[in-house]
């Protein structure tokens, strides 16, 4: 698990690419001083496992289907990327509760400065906005973001000039791909309200929800 809370940015030290599937070399020192091998660290939002490392750098295997579903296919070398360990208990939780499965890859249709903040109208895809509601929290190549407003076909959300510096969001332009990772828990909740949970013995009910504060 994760949080959305970006500890560092990387840079792509090299890519050995198979027929379906690459093995990449990550450079960030600033996080590795704890790792070890069989850690989870998510990268652009993506939870991959360490293989190897040192004192500078990791690396880790990027599988088919991870190529397929994620904009880590895209990616060359001396390319920066949002870095972020997976959570330990006790931590704060900054951001939300983040698995570092991506859900489907955006396209940024518009970025815009408003004063301080950028604005991005991010398009997505049916399924993830069925899970994004103003307010709400998505995650955007790792980032975790509050939504602004949903639209038939896009999001928006608001990076404030740190997250902007300190992430790779900050770089990006009108046409860049990113990765997306709907809230899980509004995933549990809708599963939950489908199958009624225990039919002799559950109240989980929309009224019981929003009564409790979960929307």
């Amino acid at each position: 698990m994760f949080t959305g809370i970006i500890e560092s940015m990387g840079r792509v030290r090299g890519i050995k690419r198979g027929a379906q599937s690459f093995q990449i070399d990550i450079q960030a020192e600033a996080i590795l001083d704890d790792v070890k091998l069989g850690d989870s660290i998510a990268v652009n939002g993506v939870c991959l496992t360490v293989t190897s490392y040192d004192a500078q750098h990791f690396i880790a295997d990027v599988m088919p289907e991870t190529m397929d579903k994620t904009t880590l296919k895209h990616l060359k070398p001396d390319e920066y990327v949002n870095l972020e360990r997976a959570l330990r208990l006790g931590d704060r939780l900054g951001g939300h509760i983040v698995q570092g499965h991506v859900d489907a890859v955006g396209i940024i249709k518009a970025k815009e400065k408003r004063d301080i903040a950028y604005v991005y109208t991010i398009k997505a895809p049916g399924p993830v906005l069925h899970y994004t509601v103003p307010k709400g929290s998505i995650t955007v190549d790792g980032v975790s973001l509050t939504v602004i407003n949903v639209l038939p076909d896009s999001f928006t959300v608001s990076l404030i000039p740190h997250s902007a510096d300190k992430t790779i969001l900050g770089r990006k332009q009108a046409g860049d791909y990113v990765n997306l990772e709907s809230d899980i828990l509004g995933r549990y909740i809708e599963k939950l309200l489908q199958t009624g949970g225990d039919k002799e013995t559950s109240t989980l009910s929309v009224s019981f929800l929003a009564e409790n504060g979960f929307f």
